[in-house]
């Protein structure tokens, strides 16, 4: 358990790494005495603390697999069969069991110095960074990038690891609704084709006492599970982080 909050916290350092680079040299970020009271750290501590779930959902595989699922219960048409909260702890899971090694090279190479005080706040961020950092890279496209570039009046850096973080975390949740989006389109496709055909077959006898969405969800309940839908959408969601 203690593992397991200390890779969820190790994982909250790449967010911090972009305010610790620009932090004054007397800020707390750098474990000194800083011009701030306390009062003032521990409000700013809790603002961070409240961001930082949002923060971590949107830079994770997280945000890819709950609107894939999302999607996927809309093509259903189950409503809220499964509830919000089996789906988001199906993502939460899976998110942890893709980025778990990323964690544990974070945790090993900047959390656990960090913790013995063998390393700063600052320079654990920036070495925290270095692993998100290749996995933001893997995923972001060019074009995202270079909007994000466009509208923050920035130079476009010599390398693509030069990219700051403001730039590259904007460019990646773009990307990632734009991937999602697609795998959600074609999750449709399958259920939009029993819908037509239901509704062209009630239509023809005269069956208008019912809906022709309340007829075709057995069909597609029926045709989700003889497939094997959970396995096949589950299992290329994973492969599309490999």
């Amino acid at each position: 358990m203690r593992r397991g909050l200390m890779l969820l916290g190790s994982l909250a350092l790449p967010l911090a790494a972009a305010t610790a680079r620009r932090a004054p040299a007397g800020s707390w970020l750098n474990g000194k005495a800083g011009s701030l009271s306390e009062s003032m750290q521990i409000v700013l501590l809790l603002t961070a603390l409240t961001l930082l779930p949002a923060a971590l959902v949107s830079v994770t595989p997280f945000l890819r697999i709950t609107v894939v699922l999302h999607f996927l219960r809309q093509a259903l048409g189950t409503q809220t069969a499964p509830s919000n909260q089996v789906l988001v702890g199906l993502a939460l899971f899976l998110s942890l069991l893709t980025i778990e090694p990323m964690a544990s090279q974070i945790y090993q190479q900047a959390w656990t110095p960090m913790e013995n005080g063998q390393m700063s706040l600052q320079d654990a961020a920036q070495e925290a960074a270095k692993p998100m950092r290749q996995f933001w890279l893997r995923f972001a496209r060019e074009k995202d990038v270079a909007l994000m570039l466009e509208v923050s009046h920035s130079q476009p850096p010599r390398t693509p690891a030069d990219l700051d973080l403001k730039i590259l975390i904007p460019a990646y949740i773009l990307s990632e609704l734009k991937a999602s989006f697609q795998i959600g389109a074609v999750l449709y496709l399958p259920f939009l084709v029993i819908d037509l055909v239901v509704a062209s077959v009630t239509l023809s006898v005269g069956m208008v006492q019912l809906p022709p969405v309340m007829i075709s969800a057995p069909f597609k309940i029926l045709l989700f599970v003889l497939v094997d839908g959970w396995n096949l959408v589950i299992g290329s969601l994973m492969r599309s982080f490999t």
